[in-house]
């Protein structure tokens, strides 16, 4: 068989790179298009080199011409952190709706199998739990968060429409949330923001009573279930994660043990519409795939901040 040639959107990102880094080990030769507005190329300078992996600096919401056979497009370009999609409300609105069709538009082109990277955020402040794939969400369109849960809802509908009307081979991913390497140390999200305070001595800032919860999937799990996604036949959403449930005021508590870490809790507002659950129900997954997390919490968080150590 030819050398799978894979495309991945978004790829300079914290988990596009670890994908290109998959797809590599699988024997794929891999073009990875990114504008780095919030990527970087320190995700991919480990890359640099290697003849099998290519680097194009390119803003998905713009058409998106490629020569050649392609035979897997993994769309994974956004804005991905709440100060992310605050910051930058239009871009996020733009990737997930513009930029969606554009890699839809390569995939319809090039005949090659699509994999959109979607979110929980698509279940919203979620009134089931655990959520299932079947649930529909409960969604505030006009809220600060709706540009990003709008746009990833939107994309799946577009992803769908495609599916069903040109016949493209399509699969849908619903991440909940993910940690590891690569992460930015300032992007505003739990991990990142606890261990970064952590290790620079500051107060972990909880908002809130700390009570919501949350479910950590390490990165390297959660691209085992995409990669493996990928080479199904099954064309509605999956979710992804951990369904081991932790109160925020856990975790914190918890980076303060792994740190040894004196640093003091201060509670501040919570934002407005942030969930107060967050839990995959992975039934789906599990029959699926054969897939379950394998790295637990205290390990992940570990080696994440073996990376972080060096960025502080």
């Amino acid at each position: 068989m030819a050398t799978p040639i894979s495309v991945v959107t978004g790829g300079a990102g914290f988990l596009g790179s670890h994908l290109c880094d998959r797809l590599l080990a699988e024997g794929h030769r891999v073009i990875a298009l990114d504008n780095l507005l919030t990527g970087s190329t320190d995700n991919i300078a480990h890359l640099a080199g290697d003849p099998r992996f290519t680097f194009i600096r390119h803003n998905v919401t713009e058409y998106i011409y490629l020569p050649g056979a392609i035979h897997y497009v993994f769309h994974f370009a956004s804005p991905a952190s709440p100060i992310d999609y605050l910051e930058l409300p239009i871009q996020t609105l733009k990737v997930g709706s513009l930029g969606t069709h554009n890699a839809l538009g390569l995939a319809l082109a090039k005949n090659a199998r699509f994999l959109l990277a979607s979110t929980s955020e698509c279940y919203g402040d979620p009134l089931q739990h655990p959520q299932s794939e079947t649930y529909w969400g409960n969604v505030n369109p006009i809220g600060p968060r709706g540009v990003y849960d709008e746009a990833k809802r939107f994309a799946e509908a577009m992803t769908m429409a495609y599916h069903r009307y040109h016949g493209v081979d399509t699969r849908i991913v619903r991440i909940f949330n993910t940690y590891g390497p690569r992460m930015r140390l300032r992007d505003g999200r739990v991990v990142p923001a606890f261990i970064g305070q952590a290790l620079r001595g500051e107060p972990l800032t909880v908002f809130g009573d700390g009570r919501q919860t949350r479910s950590f999937c390490f990165c390297s799990d959660l691209i085992e279930g995409i990669y493996r996604l990928s080479q199904t036949d099954f064309h509605e959403p999956v979710n992804i994660g951990t369904p081991t449930e932790f109160t925020i005021l856990e975790f914190a508590q918890l980076v303060q043990t792994i740190l040894g870490s004196t640093s003091p809790i201060i509670h501040k507002p919570l934002p407005q519409d942030d969930p107060k659950q967050r839990r995959p129900d992975i039934t789906r997954a599990r029959q699926l795939l054969g897939w379950e997390p394998k790295v637990d919490l205290e390990t992940g968080l570990r080696r994440t901040i073996e990376y972080f150590r060096g960025k502080v």
